[in-house]
């Protein structure tokens, strides 16, 4: 298979599977479910970040401090993009200030009555642009190589899913049916095949963004599982809680290791 084909397969089978895994979560909603989703995902995140993208972005930097700079500087701007989005958009009143089941383009206001659809349409605007940045990251990566593209896509599917899950429930609780919700979340992730493939053209001339680009994918992967997911599991102290959660992690760890050693690196 060639890289485009590569990254327009993992675009819309990420999109696909992701946003099918979320329908079924949000119309048979489960609490239960979504705390394990939510666990298994900072793991694959924390393992895509840390055990393949990093390495990769220290392999193609002739100085180390490039890449922990622009990892730093990556964190500081999802900080004040979400910032700026919270800022936008929540009222002081009644602002749940983060969603736990989102990433970290989903903040949004949640209320308890229908709100004309304004809450529906504020999340799937921000996810549209949080999608196609995800394809960008992920030609990037399959650029460097089949294995990093491979062990990418898993680590952002695996946060897409509790992400799409809540963007159901919001939509639902704008006013919209489940039909129109489905088909708003569809065509708001194809935005990913849309980044996808257009970062494959422009980085074919532009090799140098390969590796801040990469260095930006692992700032993403860190943030959205630090400040976006882990908070959430802080609701739920209890001892057997608190183990299922660490074997959850453990096991999207183990998954993005696993992958790793599966599909070696060219």
């Amino acid at each position: 298979m060639s890289t485009l084909t590569w990254i327009i397969a993992a675009s819309l089978l990420g999109g696909i599977l992701s946003l099918l895994c979320a329908a079924v979560l949000a119309f048979n909603m489960r609490i239960s479910w979504l705390s394990i989703l939510v666990s298994y995902a900072i793991g694959a995140l924390l393992g895509a970040a840390f055990l393949n993208t990093l390495p990769e972005a220290f392999e193609l930097s002739e100085n180390p401090m490039q890449v922990t700079v622009t990892v730093l500087i990556g964190i500081l701007i999802f900080f004040i993009l979400e910032k700026l989005v919270l800022w936008r958009h929540c009222h002081i009143e009644d602002c749940e200030a983060h969603d736990p089941l989102h990433g970290s383009a989903a903040t949004t206001t949640i209320q308890h009555e229908h709100d004309h659809g304004r809450s529906g349409m504020m999340v799937i605007v921000g996810d549209t642009f949080h999608n196609f940045v995800d394809g960008i990251l992920i030609a990037a990566a399959f650029m460097v190589d089949v294995q990093l593209g491979i062990v990418t896509s898993i680590a952002i599917i695996a946060h897409e899913i509790p992400q799409e899950a809540g963007d159901f429930i919001i939509l639902l609780n704008s006013g919209y049916t489940r039909r129109m919700a489905f088909l708003m979340n569809l065509l708001s992730s194809l935005a990913t095949l849309v980044g996808g493939v257009l970062a494959y053209f422009m980085l074919h001339k532009m090799n140098f963004l390969i590796q801040p680009l990469l260095g930006l994918a692992s700032a993403s992967m860190i943030y959205v599982a630090m400040s976006d997911l882990i908070p959430s599991l802080h609701k739920r102290p209890e001892i057997n809680a608190t183990i299922q959660q660490v074997a959850l992690i453990l096991l999207g760890i183990s998954t993005i290791w696993l992958m790793g050693n599966i599909f070696p690196h060219d």
